[in-house]
């Protein structure tokens, strides 16, 4: 138990030098242009163009880091840095999040996997703060129906943790995608292809991060909740 502890507050430490780490390093290739001179936007739309994917559209959100791709109604969503810059970071997150559209387009079936998952896995979140409150005033009230909540929780954080885990080959695909489109279309040179490839997999490693914590976590509640039934 005090080992599970300990990780919690490794992966906390963690994902906080990685988050840091992320956004120094985008700031810092926001500030580095790209030989080809699109945005991230025209980027986004010649890469789909390439993969001949005509029924997605592109389109700006706002907010920093918001960037995402959108299967329901097939949109890549780019946040103004993104949208309009022309940088390598702009570039390689654009080519990124059109990597989750090519594997819409071609059925992946990891990202098929994670996006039935979805309604699940957002149940789940709800039901953990309800139940986690219960737990902790339940020991008295609820008598014989405290374990039936913990193993609900338990059910809960199982399905939280498999979606971590089934969204990380997604999100390295995504990025392996990006970066082979980057270099075949020429819209990087060798040394910011370089700096495409080192941002990108400081963003997959926030997703990596967030796996553990969540494998961490569901260790936790098994152990808990098991030798609270000794």
């Amino acid at each position: 138990m005090v080992l599970l502890i300990l990780l919690f507050i490794v992966f906390a430490i963690m994902g906080f030098s990685v988050q840091s780490t992320l956004r120094r390093k985008f700031k810092a290739y926001t500030e580095v242009p790209i030989e080809a001179g699109l945005t991230g936007k025209e980027v986004a739309e010649k890469m789909l163009r390439d993969n001949f994917i005509t029924d997605v559209q592109v389109v700006s959100v706002p907010g920093r880091l918001t960037d995402h791709y959108n299967p329901k109604d097939k949109t890549v969503n780019l946040s103004p840095d993104v949208f309009n810059g022309r940088s390598v970071a702009a570039a390689a997150v654009a080519a990124h999040e059109c990597g989750h559209a090519v594997q819409h387009a071609t059925s992946y079936t990891w990202l098929t996997m994670r996006s039935r998952m979805v309604p699940i896995v957002n149940i789940s979140s709800q039901l953990m703060n309800i139940l986690f409150f219960m737990l902790i005033i339940g020991g008295v009230a609820y008598g014989a129906n405290y374990m039936t909540l913990a193993y609900i929780l338990i059910g809960a954080q199982a399905a939280i943790t498999a979606f971590a885990l089934v969204t990380l080959p997604v999100e390295y695909d995504a990025s392996n995608r990006a970066l082979a489109w980057l270099e075949s279309a020429r819209i990087t040179s060798p040394e910011t292809q370089e700096k495409a490839k080192d941002a990108l997999k400081w963003a997959a490693r926030t997703y990596l991060v967030s796996a553990l914590a969540a494998i961490t976590t569901l260790l936790y509640y098994v152990m808990l909740f098991a030798g609270g039934r000794d």
